[in-house]
């Protein structure tokens, strides 16, 4: 039996190299991927990358995409409430898999498979507990390429986003933070692999700075920094 999955696909390296293993794996069947988007914006939710990119990313994975659009500032509760209208769509249309890129959050995790439970949804997590620095090896081992496209100003200032990640990208980070940014310390667009038809061409733009503060805290110390490189479909 195969069941019907959906991913959530952030267009990032942990998400190509989770959906490649996926689609190896004969117990799941990968019928559509899910992202969310900043219907403001147009652009990625998670890292702004613009939508063009996402939807010309998908084609060449060769791969149905479903979009959920979330305000500019969404606070958790319409977060939550969009969420579970999508996956209740999902749901009715006989999907029973959900399947995510991540690797050790163990919260994230947590929260994830209680949400999906409410709608009797499984959760798949192809990487889980694999080594960071074994992952990304193994990322572009298999001939994946990918650019960072967003970075916290914590750790990286403007000359870091718009870097193409190869093997030397591992040791020249800081020591405190993840070979795969799973900590949230950056974010990626992954642009060509074995599971693309072919690559996805762009040009870098502009690099930007913005600063967040989180709409359902009070707490300045909630506020943080991101580098971000707008890239422009070719």
């Amino acid at each position: 039996m195969s069941y019907k999955t959906f991913f959530n696909w952030s267009t990032g390296k942990d998400s190509a190299l989770a959906l490649y293993h996926l689609l190896k794996n004969k117990n799941y069947n990968v019928d559509t991927l899910i992202t969310t988007v900043n219907s403001h914006y147009n652009r990625v939710s998670m890292h702004g990358l613009r939508n063009e990119l996402m939807y010309a990313q998908t084609k060449a994975i060769n791969t149905p995409l479903q979009v959920i659009e979330l305000p500019e500032q969404p606070t958790m509760k319409t977060y939550e409430s969009t969420i579970h209208k999508a996956l209740s769509k999902l749901q009715s249309d006989g999907f029973t898999h959900s399947a995510f890129g991540d690797i050790f959050l163990e919260d994230l995790k947590t929260y994830r498979e209680q949400q999906l439970a409410t709608l009797g949804f499984q959760a798949v997590f192809p990487l889980w507990k694999r080594n960071t620095k074994e992952l990304l090896n193994e990322f572009l081992d298999l001939g994946f390429k990918t650019i960072v496209v967003a970075a916290s100003a914590k750790y990286f200032d403007d000359s870091f986003v718009g870097t193409i990640i190869d093997h030397d990208f591992i040791e020249n980070l800081p020591e405190d933070v993840d070979p795969c940014g799973e900590n949230g310390e950056f974010h990626t667009f992954c642009f060509d692999g074995p599971i693309f038809k072919h690559p996805v061409n762009f040009n870098i733009g502009e690099k930007i700075y913005k600063s967040y503060k989180n709409p359902d805290s009070k707490d300045k110390a909630s506020e943080s920094g991101f580098w971000f490189v707008d890239l422009i479909p070719k």
